[in-house]
C-alpha cells in the first residue's frame, strides 16, 4: 500500500479509537467510534435516499500510466459521471485512490477490468484522492477512507458494506463477493 496517512490515538477514558488522517489534496479527515458509526448511518441513508442515482460509466484506463513507479501520471481512471456516488438498487463498487501510487495504479487496472464484466450490473464509485470531490464523496471519504491507498469498499445493494479494505485485491476475490449479489 502507498499513501498511508492515518494515525491513529487511543483515550483510556472514553474507551473510544480516534482516527485522524489527511486525504492528498490537504482536507483533515478526524473521526472517534461514536462519529465512524454515525457516518456509516448516513451514508446507508444517502444510499437509500438516492434510487435514481448512477455511478461511473464507460470507464476507461489512463493510456499513459506508468506501472513501474509511484510517478504522477494523473487521474488513473476516465470517464462519464466520475462524480457521482453510491446508489441504491444495485452493488457498489468504490475504489479511493491517489494519482502517484504504484498501487492503486494495478488496482485501477483492475477495477477497469471488473467494470467491464460488471457494466450495468453494479455501480461503480471512483474516488480520486488528489482530485475534488461532491458532498457524496465527501461522506463516503468520511465513512470509509482510512488513510491508506488504494481502498476498496463494497456496499450491497441495502447499504450494507461487504468489504472494506486499504491494499491490492485480486479481481477473482471481488467477483467472490460480488457473484452472489447479482442473483
Amino acid at each position: 500500500m502507498c499513501g498511508a496517512r492515518q494515525s491513529s490515538g487511543y483515550n483510556a477514558e472514553l474507551m473510544s479509537i480516534n482516527l485522524e488522517t489527511k486525504s492528498a489534496v490537504g482536507n483533515r479527515i478526524r473521526m472517534t467510534r461514536k462519529t465512524l458509526h454515525w457516518t456509516n448511518l448516513l451514508a446507508a441513508i444517502l444510499l437509500l435516499a438516492a434510487p435514481l442515482a448512477r455511478a461511473g460509466e464507460n470507464l476507461k484506463l489512463n493510456p499513459h500510466l506508468d506501472y513501474s513507479s509511484d510517478s504522477n501520471d494523473g487521474p488513473l481512471i476516465t470517464g462519464d459521471r466520475m462524480d457521482d456516488a453510491v446508489a441504491a438498487g444495485k452493488p457498489n463498487y468504490i475504489i479511493f485512490y491517489g494519482e502517484a501510487c504504484y498501487n492503486s495504479k494495478h488496482q485501477a487496472r483492475r477495477t477497469v477490468s471488473l467494470y467491464e464484466k460488471y457494466r450495468g450490473r453494479v455501480n461503480f464509485v471512483i474516488i480520486d484522492l488528489d482530485q475534488k470531490h461532491t458532498q457524496q464523496q465527501n461522506d463516503l471519504i468520511s465513512a470509509h477512507y482510512r488513510g491508506s491507498i488504494p481502498h476498496v469498499t463494497i456496499i450491497d445493494r441495502n447499504g450494507k458494506t461487504l468489504y472494506d479494505q486499504a491494499g491490492e485485491v485480486d479481481e477473482s476475490d471481488i467477483s467472490k463477493i460480488l457473484d452472489p449479489q447479482l442473483k
